[in-house]
């Protein structure tokens, strides 16, 4: 049957594969106290109020869907039947289009565009212009969960990352990284291969406590239940941002990886935050204050013919490390745990991830002696 909409709505918070328990943490601190683990999600219940805060709070999720609907159908008959008993217009203000993503497996209705067609019907094109309101359809063993996406925008968009550099790390997975690497946000920060500068610009945006949310809108906004004053209670609960961090550094050896770093953390205003440089890791120089930090998501070659340099460049960090580095924390994500021994030897494989289809293992440990 349809689910009721109340304060309390049971939600599934979609996350990079290897991030669960991290999101986990972060709804415990928001003060959910029931969760369920699955490859790539989490599943509890939020109050409205948590609904909006999660949103603008969560680090490493990806989306958050609201469950609408549950039902068992195994004809197309019955699966209109069920469609129309949804309240659509709780979520679908005038002038936005509806637009659905189905997945099926193992159901009699397995044909995924045949059964968004079946969803599809009664709603008329608004204009090709309109803004969209996307609904998640997963059918399996015949059984049909209908979600509403709360978010709009993935999570991980923050609204100030559009310069590139290559291989772009996505700032959620950024942020599962810091929080894996059990860095203290209270002492320096060191990312020898920068990039885009998107693990420098989430750790200044941690250290200063602002939230990865705060620039940007979200689709509950729009839905015509939307309460104006619980999401002014949210924001308002904010801290001040603190703007007296540690020393961060990011450096590459591209200038053309510098330049759009400092762009990015331009646009979230932590461009004052981070000491950016043009340097190789071998003229890595450590920062006052430590120890800190070094995280950092070096090259992954691809080629054959690059894995002897990938070996060196490896080695040159961990070298580097020793000798400057002694007593700070380590963290570095590989695509092949044998070169972490390149590195030092003895990293605990703290995280293992599904980037981009490619496996990935997120290694820690000390620079010492």
């Amino acid at each position: 049957m349809t689910e009721s909409r109340s304060s309390s709505h049971e939600v599934l918070v979609v996350c990079p594969p290897g991030l669960e328990a991290l999101v986990v943490g972060e709804l415990t601190e928001l003060g959910v106290k029931h969760t369920r683990s699955e490859k790539g999600g989490v599943t509890c219940s939020l109050t409205t109020r948590q609904l909006y805060a999660a949103n603008r709070s969560l680090r490493c999720a990806t989306r958050i869907l609201v469950r609408i609907a549950r039902f068992t159908v195994r004809s197309f008959a019955d699966l209109e039947r069920r469609v129309n008993e949804i309240e659509w217009d709780d979520y679908l203000p005038a002038g936005v289009q509806a637009r659905f993503r189905v997945t099926t497996r193992r159901s009699k209705l397995w044909h995924d565009k045949a059964v968004e067609e079946r969803f599809m019907r009664g709603f008329k094109l608004v204009s090709p212009h309109a803004s969209e309101q996307l609904f998640v359809v997963r059918g399996s063993h015949d059984r049909f969960t209908v979600s509403v996406d709360s978010s709009g925008a993935p999570l991980h968009e923050r609204g100030w990352r559009q310069a590139l550099a290559k291989a772009p790390l996505r700032e959620s997975v950024a942020a599962g990284l810091l929080m894996a690497s059990d860095w203290d946000p209270t002492t320096p920060f060191i990312d020898p291969f920068c990039g885009s500068g998107t693990l420098a610009i989430e750790a200044a945006l941690r250290a200063s406590g602002q939230l990865p949310g705060g620039q940007r809108t979200f689709a509950f906004q729009e839905w015509p239940d939307f309460q104006p004053g619980t999401w002014a209670s949210v924001t308002a609960a904010q801290s001040p941002p603190n703007l007296s961090v540690p020393a961060m550094v990011a450096t590459d050896r591209d200038a053309g990886a510098i330049e759009a770093a400092q762009a990015n953390a331009e646009r979230a205003g932590v461009a004052d935050l981070i000491d950016f440089r043009v340097a190789p890791i071998a003229d890595l120089q450590t920062p006052e204050g430590g120890p800190g930090h070094l995280v950092t998501n070096p090259p992954w070659g691809g080629r054959v013919s690059a894995e002897r340099d990938l070996r060196n460049l490896y080695a040159t960090l961990g070298n580097v490390g020793k000798k400057q580095l002694n007593g700070w924390g380590l963290g570095v994500l590989l695509a092949d745990r044998e070169l972490a021994r390149q590195v030092r030897p003895g990293l605990s494989e703290t995280l293992s991830l599904e980037l981009g289809g490619q496996h990935a293992w997120f290694m820690t440990g000390k620079f010492a002696d």
